[in-house]
């Protein structure tokens, strides 16, 4: 499905099956609105979502105002993932991309919780709907805090609501 352009959207860069199963499953959930969120095909590697996203999405982002982007990654426990992505998100763009993902992989967490990857999108979006953190507080997306509050501020400003 192709979303509008011209209204506030969000465009989600998953580095591998996994993660692309979560965000479809995020985005399946009974309360949020799908048609203004558009999950890309798998990239192969998180190297390869930063591919991606500095050769097709950077200049797309500058003529698409209302696009956001997630870059979903796996953080492989390194604890330097997220700064050295970051440095990779152009300044005047960074208020409109944001990096999640597990801290090791997702593959550990559905173990852990023992989900599928879809029902742990679902569950994800379930407690973002729901204002709680019960598996956003799980030690492997503990981390994430902090992009998910500045993912918030920034879909309040471009009155982006996904629920």
């Amino acid at each position: 499905m192709k979303i509008n352009r011209y209204i506030p959207h969000i465009i989600v860069l998953p580095e591998d099956r996994a993660n692309e199963e979560i965000a479809n499953g995020f985005i399946q959930a009974p309360k949020v609105n799908y048609n203004i969120i558009q999950v890309e095909r798998p990239a192969g590697g998180w190297t390869k979502v930063l591919d991606k996203f500095t050769e097709n999405h950077v200049p797309e982002l500058r003529i698409y105002s209302q696009r956001m982007i997630v870059l979903l990654i796996d953080f492989d426990k390194r604890e330097d993932r997220l700064s050295y992505v970051e440095n990779k998100i152009p300044e005047e763009l960074k208020n409109r991309v944001f990096v999640l993902g597990v801290q090791s992989n997702p593959e550990s967490l559905k173990r852990d919780i023992n989900k599928t990857f879809e029902d742990i999108g679902d569950a994800l979006a379930k407690d973002c709907s729901d204002k709680n953190n019960e598996l956003w507080g799980h030690d492997l997306l503990k981390h994430n805090k902090t992009e998910l509050d500045r993912m918030i501020l920034s879909f309040r400003a471009y009155n982006l609501d996904i629920f």
